[in-house]
């Protein structure tokens, strides 16, 4: 007999051990059964453990993985660690643990709670970013960027975290600040190790096209690389033969430029600074050096810059412009240089504002109705024609117009529009007059037309001790040597003192004996490379580990790797489609090139989840007090309660806050579902209502979990329980088909009612079911059809029926058609089941 309640602590660990014990999850290299690679992100062990925000995606994959196995499908669903990085050498400086003891600490309880869930990982396949044998392979990959020339040092301004002690690559600063400790991002010039990725930005967009990404994600990808064409010219020096060369991508507005700006990093900048402006160029240097280039470029800061005292020439006109410094220029994009066209940009023209410098408009929007302001007053609105702007007529009184709209509206026009005052280009449209001004820089070698990209070169150097050595020696003689592929790996030495140096070094310098060795090369004395890889570089591969983790003669075997890649569905945290997934992208792409993986990409499919904030709608933090520690909710209400609240709390890829009464609620459900075992009947045949409820559930599961609406999954499963519940007698085979499509979302409480019902094999190793067509047909409708509120006919249909197919049938009926024939209709309104109203 059923034990009369439900009770989730005598059977969770019990099912457990037992799916452990029998390795139901381990996924076969060399199954017949079609693939499945499924993918979560590998978390990060910190020394907090997991909070139930984790869950969400671990969950739902799971379930996905679990459904997939039931369909046939021979599925890998992998864990391991991203282990190496900041957040472990933080907590070590603050708790004295060194790294390498708490990243274990952090593993084991990650762990334990992980197999608390119940989550159908292959743990054979368990992989640890921090052991040697695993980052040799990052190393390994590392030096074949080097050989192809992909990776390379170079002294470069960067952001610098003051707190961490570190370099940042650009991403890593989010609204000016180290995504990591939060402190204000400054500038400083350090010797750095780069990844060309840069090299990799048009595949990295054109490819996107071969994955099925949701087009937000797309287009994060597309902005981030934020490839810009436009054209290069050169504005040659007053008074010396070098030249300045400046990218824009409106070369239509050279005309207006009454300024040139400089980086404060440009290398020109001290060559051309005059005696009587060095003090106030240095001080000028100085201050951007204590802001992140966030603070430089973002539009609502105050722009600042000081004039060199020099002088360069317009290479349309040869008209002499100042050249200045300014802090919103940057060295890493267009060369560190801008021409200043205040009247046709906005940052220029606050600049210029602020210095007096000259606001020149050369460009009037075509065929719009302007209003024209004189000392601040309305005056009239007027409309310039193009064929009146084209044969000159209005020009002076455009240039009127346009000179007081600036001065008086605070405004550039940044738009498009007709040249004027602009030579021989005159009366050209923007982008008639873009192509030819480019053609002529060409002809006369003073410029061409180019590409630029807002992507950086990933910046790969960290000076922290807690990552994996970049495997470099460094020669007097010989350079920089990669470190021989038999020595692999390098493995990171264990010191006493890990604590960042503030010098630009590693603390790793300090270890003589590991740093200095003989050069491959020459045998001479040489010098060990001792900054470390960044955080990101064991999860842009581990994927691919994953199919061989115990190989150490290749990075995976080339059968496993065609069998198994791409991953078929890979989901994450929405704030890492950016980075962690165009990182990883980039390697992914070098390794097919250098004939290591089958593929251009590793992903056919990527999705994300909304974070879980917490009860106060905050984001869970120790520090605000309000994390959620799953651990708790498993202890009173068990994981299949916490894993379907997870699902059901909402729209999947939205965050949500997490709601404890809600947990109570599924709680509630499962002990529902754990008393209708006891009205399950044998021999009871199941009534037409009830099948067709139940095939429409198994129908609505496979469309939903494809379109990651768990939600509403949990919703129909729910619908199901109610309608048993009013059931004196439940069948036998419709509660066995109602456990079964349940399992994959709450599988230890199915795992043991299915066993209670008298079955020796495991429920998740069923078959998932397959619906009928026939019982999940809609029944028939009468559809209210009205025009402008009035009923006008009534009409048999299928519930389900779309809005195109309604007004289809509506527009044809003979009641309507006397009413809407010829007439404009306005707006439709449907409302789904009931009635559609025709506005005319």
């Amino acid at each position: 007999m059923i034990m009369e309640t439900y009770n989730h602590q005598s059977i969770e660990k019990k099912w457990q051990e037992y799916w452990e014990k029998n390795e139901f999850y381990k996924a076969e290299d060399s199954s017949k059964k079609p693939k499945q690679y499924i993918l979560i992100e590998f978390p990060y062990p910190s020394g907090d453990g997991l909070h139930v925000g984790h869950c969400r995606s671990y969950s739902a994959l799971d379930a996905v993985a679990r459904k997939k196995r039931m369909e046939g499908f021979n599925v890998l669903y992998p864990i391991g660690w991203d282990a190496f990085g900041l957040p472990t050498e933080n907590y070590a400086i603050k708790t004295g643990i060194h790294p390498k003891v708490a990243t274990e600490k952090n593993i084991a309880n990650f762990k334990r709670q992980l197999k608390s869930l119940g989550l159908s990982f292959d743990w054979s396949r368990e992989i640890n970013t921090t052991e040697p044998k695993y980052y040799k392979w990052t190393q390994w990959i590392f030096l074949q960027l080097f050989k192809k020339d992909l990776a390379c040092q170079a002294e470069i301004p960067i952001n610098w975290c003051p707190s961490c002690k570190i370099g940042l690559a650009h991403e890593e600063v989010i609204d000016g600040k180290c995504e990591r400790c939060g402190a204000q991002a400054e500038q400083k010039t350090i010797k750095q190790w780069l990844l060309k990725i840069t090299k990799y930005a048009d595949r990295l967009i054109e490819d996107l096209d071969r994955v099925d990404y949701p087009e937000k994600i797309k287009t994060q990808q597309i902005n981030w690389i934020g490839k810009s064409f436009g054209t290069e010219a050169d504005f040659k020096l007053a008074d010396s033969s070098e030249s300045i060369r400046v990218f824009t991508t409106r070369i239509d507005t050279i005309f207006g430029a009454t300024a040139l700006a400089l980086a404060p990093e440009h290398p020109l900048v001290s060559k051309i600074t005059k005696e009587e402006q060095k003090q106030e160029v240095l001080k000028c240097i100085e201050e951007s050096r204590k802001k992140s280039e966030f603070e430089r470029t973002e539009l609502e800061k105050e722009k600042t810059g000081v004039f060199t005292g020099s002088y360069c020439l317009n290479p349309l006109n040869s008209e002499k412009i100042p050249v200045w410094v300014g802090d919103y220029v940057v060295a890493t994009y267009g060369g560190g240089a801008v021409m200043m066209v205040p009247a046709h940009d906005q940052r220029d023209f606050e600049f210029a504002q602020k210095y007096s410098i000259g606001i020149k408009p050369v460009i009037i929007p075509n065929h719009q109705t302007r209003t024209i302001y004189v000392n601040g007053n309305k005056i009239i609105q007027r409309t310039f024609s193009i064929s009146e702007i084209k044969e000159g007529g209005g020009k002076q009184e455009n240039l009127k117009y346009l000179q007081n709209e600036y001065f008086n509206n605070g405004k550039a026009y940044d738009g498009y529009g007709i040249l004027i005052d602009s030579g021989n280009f005159d009366n050209l449209f923007s982008e008639q007059a873009i192509k030819k001004i480019t053609e002529w820089l060409e002809k006369k070698k003073l410029g061409k037309k180019t590409v630029q990209y807002k992507l950086r070169d990933w910046i790969f150097s960290r000076q922290h001790y807690w990552g994996e050595p970049i495997p470099i020696i460094h020669c007097p003689k010989c350079g920089a040597v990669p470190v021989p592929e038999k020595d692999l790996p390098v493995e990171l030495p264990y010191v006493e003192k890990y604590q960042p140096t503030g010098t630009g070094e590693s603390p790793l310098a300090k270890i003589e004996e590991w740093v200095n060795v003989k050069c491959p090369k020459c045998k001479g004395q040489a010098k060990r490379e001792t900054d470390t890889m960044p955080n990101w570089a064991g999860s842009n591969w581990y994927y691919v580990h994953y199919l061989d983790p115990g190989n150490d003669k290749e990075i995976a075997d080339k059968k496993k790797l065609k069998y198994w890649m791409p991953v078929d569905w890979y989901n994450g945290g929405f704030e890492h489609t950016t980075l962690h997934l165009l990182y990883s992208r980039f390697w992914y792409k070098f390794l097919f090139d250098i004939g290591v993986v089958p593929g251009p990409e590793p992903y056919k499919r990527r999705t994300s989840h909304g974070i879980v904030l917490a009860e106060d709608g905050r984001k869970m933090s120790k520090s605000f007090g309000n994390v959620v520690n799953p651990d708790k909710i498993i202890s009173e209400f068990g994981a299949d309660s916490l894993r379907l609240y997870e699902m059901f709390m909402g729209p999947f890829d939205q965050a949500i806050n997490w709601n404890t009464q809600g947990v109570k609620g599924i709680y509630r459900f499962l002990d529902k579902v754990w008393r209708l075992s006891s009205r399950v009947k044998r021999e009871e045949a199941g009534n037409p209502e009830s099948e067709r409820l139940v095939h429409k559930t198994i129908k609505k599961i496979n469309e939903d979990l494809e379109e990651f609406k768990f939600n509403t999954i949990i919703s129909a499963l729910m619908i199901l329980a109610n309608h048993f519940e009013k059931q004196e007698k439940i069948p036998f085979g419709l509660y066995s088909l109602f456990l079964i499509i349940l399992s994959p979302f709450a599988p230890h409480i199915t795992e043991e009612l299915w066993s209670f019902l008298g079955n020796k094999e495991s429920i998740h190793k069923q078959s998932w079911p397959q619906y009928d067509k026939k019982l999940v047909k809609d029944e028939m409708i009468t559809l209210v059809v009205q025009v402008n509120g009035k009923v006008r006919d009534k009409i048999e249909a299928e519930a389900d029926i779309s809005e195109d197919k309604a007004k289809e049938l509506a527009i044809s009926s003979q009641n309507v058609k006397k009413w809407v024939q010829n007439k404009e209709i306005k707006k439709i309104v449907f409302v789904q089941g009931r009635l559609i109203n025709i506005v005319i």
